[in-house]
């Protein structure tokens, strides 16, 4: 006889179905970004939705902005402003990432004819979160190195005093430059500029 108690007392019997996640190539991606009101990066062939922003992520961000876009305007070389709705794409690993703030020499380039995969920036901007700084200090660093064009990243915390600049000297050689005091400026060596401190931290509440 058939015992169905079984099928409750069977651990195995409630437990879910695993899937394989789904594998989706660019172009695939870039018709669902198209249509989705959330930002999403990609991973060859895996889709992450980008966390929620705070406050003082994205007024850093507008402060950074401005200020740069002051900065390379005085320059009497070309450089092309972008902020945190640019996809980036790294064709050595096939990822689409969008950094919070990114400026380019000259003009920008783009893998696709569409205009969406930028693929020259020459600096990278992140504002950290407590849900990312690890992997933008390492990995994603890391990954953003496999482009060519790119010269120089800043790291800004936004609960304290606190930016990272790494410029590239040599194609293997980053120089690391730590400021803390609000009353500095951060030279930007690829750009040719110094940014301050207070401007990018304006009316941010910082921790002491």
């Amino acid at each position: 006889m058939f015992d169905d108690t079984l099928i409750s007392t069977n651990p195995l019997a409630v437990l879910p179905i695993q899937r394989e996640p789904r594998i989706h190539t660019l172009a695939e991606y870039l018709r669902r970004e198209e249509r989705s009101d959330e930002l999403h990066e990609y991973y060859d062939g895996f889709i992450t939705k980008l966390p929620m922003a705070r406050g003082p992520h994205n007024e850093i961000v507008g402060n950074m902005t401005a200020a740069l876009k002051v900065a390379i305007k005085a320059s009497p070389k070309t450089f092309r402003l972008f902020t945190g709705q640019q996809l980036v794409y790294l064709p050595a690993l096939n990822f689409g990432l969008y950094p919070d703030v990114l400026v380019v020499a000259e003009a920008p380039k783009y893998w696709d004819e569409n205009q969406v995969l930028l693929i020259n920036p020459i600096v990278i901007v992140e504002v950290l979160s407590k849900s990312t700084k690890k992997y933008d200090r390492t990995e994603k660093f890391a990954e953003y190195k496999t482009l060519p064009s790119f010269q120089e990243y800043i790291l800004i915390d936004p609960n304290k005093c606190h930016i990272e600049s790494r410029f590239r000297e040599e194609p293997n050689l980053w120089r690391d430059t730590i400021i803390k005091e609000i009353t500095a400026s951060i030279y930007l060596k690829s750009l040719d500029c110094h940014l301050d401190l207070m401007d990018i931290y304006e009316n941010i509440v910082l921790k002491k």
